[in-house]
């Protein structure tokens, strides 16, 4: 089997005293129609050995899981047109509270009351150099959202993207119907989050964050939100 990157990453990383070879697999666009299990068999049971680990991108197992919200469902109220005129609509991993529907869903999620003093804490702390403190407060919920922007793909223009339920029992059902050793990543260019792994993976989650420290799978239109990991012997 050859092993293919993305445009600008590399096949090979080192961790340690190890290289591991990353496989970014193309696929279909994912919808809600699809469901996780039969997607990651059509995929990746075919160059899939013992001993790999697949990592797989967050959005596509909330899309299967349906943990999608409509535009048109979220009433953006007066508190999230006004506390989004003070943040940045943008930040390094991509669109967020000063966006106003985002920051109507992070009231509608936390409370007004949290989302209030988040606000206040953040503005103290840029002042200082310090930045990301409202994520830390609002919480992985509010922060994990994706979507609400078409910046990748229209589909994405008129929905939210939440985080996915159960994300390492999510990993233990691939592992258990598949055979195949499997984490649900939150990545992007700027950083990464392990949100579920099989029981099966022994590395720690600092080292597969390593493994994918340079975001192989891409934060644009390249359709690989699988990543066939496999160590370098």
């Amino acid at each position: 089997m050859e092993f293919v990157s993305n445009e600008g990453k590399n096949v090979e990383i080192s961790v340690g005293k190890d290289i591991y070879l990353r496989h970014a697999i193309k696929m279909r666009f994912i919808t809600d129609k699809d469901n996780y299990i039969d997607v990651i068999k059509e995929y990746v049971s075919d160059i899939y050995e013992e001993g790999d680990i697949i990592s797989i991108s967050e959005k596509i197992i909330s899309i299967c899981q349906n943990k999608i919200i409509k535009r048109e469902d979220i009433k953006i109220g007066f508190w999230a047109k006004f506390l989004s005129k003070f943040a940045c609509r943008k930040n390094r991993g991509g669109y967020g509270v000063g966006m106003a529907i985002n920051m109507q869903y992070a009231i509608n999620k936390v409370g007004i009351l949290r989302v209030i003093f988040a606000s206040l804490v953040s503005g103290i702390t840029k002042l200082i150099g310090i930045k990301g403190v409202f994520y830390k407060i609002v919480g992985r919920d509010v922060s994990g959202l994706d979507g609400f922007y078409d910046g990748a793909w229209n589909e994405y223009k008129d929905i939210g993207i939440e985080l996915p339920e159960n994300s390492k029992l999510v990993c233990n059902e691939i592992k258990n119907k598949l055979g195949i050793s499997a984490m649900i990543v939150d990545s992007n260019d700027f950083g990464q989050v392990i949100l579920g792994k099989s029981n099966d993976i022994k590395l720690s989650d600092q080292i597969l964050r390593e493994i994918i420290r340079d975001n192989p799978a891409g934060q644009g239109k390249q359709t690989t939100p699988i990543i066939l990991i496999r160590k370098k012997v």
